[in-house]
């Protein structure tokens, strides 16, 4: 059985908040064997990804981090991208992270 425990990043916060607008919080999971050293995360209406949210750290494998998202928009609609420590890298697009609540990596 996987244990996961809480890793030493607890949240991590994107853009300045704008009044209005609701922060999206939800959890990455490291489910593969490999170090994830880079997570991007981009509202699906971009054409290019943001900042590294990890910046330097990684998040180790049977780990999971959580995540806030406070760039301002009303959207839940994100596209998201990890980068392994081994050169690896996943995209995924147009994810309802409101409705998902969280988002594993899996090998």
């Amino acid at each position: 059985m996987k244990s996961r425990a809480a890793a030493a990043l607890t949240a991590l916060s994107i853009f300045a908040t704008a009044a209005m607008a609701e922060d999206l919080e939800f959890l990455i999971i490291n489910e593969t064997s490999v170090d994830l050293v880079e997570f991007n995360v981009s509202a699906a209406s971009s054409d290019s990804w943001e900042r590294n949210l990890l910046q330097g750290g990684y998040l180790a494998s049977d780990y999971e981090v959580g995540v806030l998202i406070a760039d301002g928009l009303t959207t839940c609609v994100y596209d998201i991208r990890g980068v392994f420590s081994d050169g690896a890298s996943v995209e995924d697009y147009g994810l309802d992270l409101c409705e998902l609540g969280e988002y594993a990596f899996v090998e």
